[in-house]
């Protein structure tokens, strides 16, 4: 017999040719985001202890010269959201990778604090631009049917950033000094030029009509409403991740598994990498609800262990947990913004999605910080674990019961 073009599947109608994922557009726009959040992660892990030793800053100085650059990054998400299809998906990227360049050579003539922090400040704003579009033209890359599978693996060039920018930071700082990590980010960012430029973009799904509605000045052209609940979850999954990226170092020390530590965020790396391909797929073909309910479990275990972590082999474990528990979290919840949202408005989406996590990344610290003087590193990780108890009530509350409601109507309906 032969078999329709279309069949159900759980949540929706999947066609049973899927249309092509890892084409050669796809690939440029992940190595696009990969090199650029490696230039990001590996600044981040050495700049504090750059301005601590070059210029006898406070500690204090040394974390505004590393939270600069997500403040700027946040401020130009919304410029970028909003003209971003204005100006051009392709000319917007390479016009920020071009300057996002030229910005790290200039950190070899940094010779005063205040002209670092103007560097710092002006590359955050590149940082967001770049990752706004990159987001953007992703979005149109990845086909419908595989949005899930697609935003995960796009993810997942993130994530890989994430282990070896730190990696890389805390390599060159015990072996070189500041003007080799200048150097490596310089190379690092040239190749991320050339993969910009090597990309083709698709025709956005925003015309002329488009144009002239961001041509006014109003909210909704900074923010795509559709996207703002499950951005706020993200948001609140984010706070809990943040402790792990601030504090995680001064803990290791406190406990003596520095060693450990050191290789935390490569096998968080690698646990979601291996995990991906599954998770992915589970979102396309069973709907969200399923790939995000066990991830949270996996999350809130990750941070439990965390806090009691004895031995290497628990802080590592913990590691793994969290990095498929909030790795995958994350790319589940930009997915969801990317489907709620119009065709017409996925750069704003994107924007959206992005606005709130950098403002967790950005304020996590300080808050947290606060929460830290007041306990100890363990029962910090504690009360995040509980914090992510509540964070799958956010989650309930914003998309998992509308998810279900959707499932069910869909599963009624396969039966006639």
């Amino acid at each position: 017999m032969k078999l329709p073009a279309f069949y159900v599947r759980n949540e929706g109608v999947l066609p049973l040719d899927k249309p092509k994922l890892w084409t050669k557009d796809f690939i440029m726009i992940s190595s696009t985001n990969f090199f650029t959040h490696v230039v990001f992660y590996l600044l981040m892990t050495s700049i504090a202890m750059y301005v601590i030793t070059a210029y006898h800053a406070s500690q204090g100085m040394a974390g505004l010269a590393a939270g600069i650059f997500v403040l700027a990054s946040l401020i130009a998400r919304l410029f970028a959201g909003k003209y971003l299809d204005k100006i051009g998906r392709k000319q917007m990227l390479v016009g920020g990778l071009i300057v996002f360049l030229a910005v790290m050579l200039l950190h070899f003539k940094a010779d005063s604090l205040l002209y670092l922090m103007v560097l710092r400040f002006i590359q955050g704003a590149m940082h967001g631009v770049i990752t706004t579009a990159a987001g953007a033209i992703v979005a149109d890359i990845i086909p419908n049917e595989r949005r899930g599978e697609g935003t995960g693996y796009y993810a997942t060039s993130m994530n890989l950033a994430m282990a070896i920018g730190p990696f890389l930071g805390i390599l060159i700082t015990r072996f070189a000094d500041f003007h080799m990590i200048v150097l490596v980010s310089s190379i690092i960012a040239f190749i991320d030029l050339i993969s910009g430029i090597l990309l083709s973009v698709p025709k956005p799904a925003a015309g002329h009509a488009k144009v002239t509605e961001m041509a006014r000045f109003k909210v909704i052209d900074y923010f795509e409403p559709a996207a703002v609940p499950i951005s706020g979850a993200v948001f609140a999954v984010t706070l809990a991740y943040s402790s792990v990226l601030s504090f995680l170092s001064l803990y290791a020390k406190d406990i003596g598994l520095t060693g450990a530590a050191t290789y935390f965020f490569l096998v968080y790396a690698a646990a979601l990498v291996i995990t991906r391909p599954f998770t992915g797929r589970w979102f396309d073909e069973r709907g969200a609800n399923v790939v995000v309910y066990p991830l949270f479990i996996l999350l809130i275990a990750g941070f439990v262990l965390l806090s009691q972590a004895h031995s290497g082999w628990m802080l590592l474990t913990a590691g793994a947990l969290i990095g498929i528990g909030y790795g995958t979290v994350q790319s589940s919840f930009q997915a969801i913004a990317i489907q709620l949202s119009p065709p017409n408005r996925k750069a704003l989406a994107t924007s959206t999605f992005f606005i709130f996590l950098d403002l967790a990344s950005g304020s996590g610290p300080y808050l947290l910080g606060t929460v830290a003087g007041l306990m100890d590193f363990r029962m910090l990780y504690l009360a995040v674990s509980g914090w992510v108890v509540l964070c799958i009530a956010v989650y309930y509350a914003v998309h998992g019961r509308r998810a279900a409601a959707g499932k069910n109507k869909t599963a009624a309906e396969s039966k006639f």
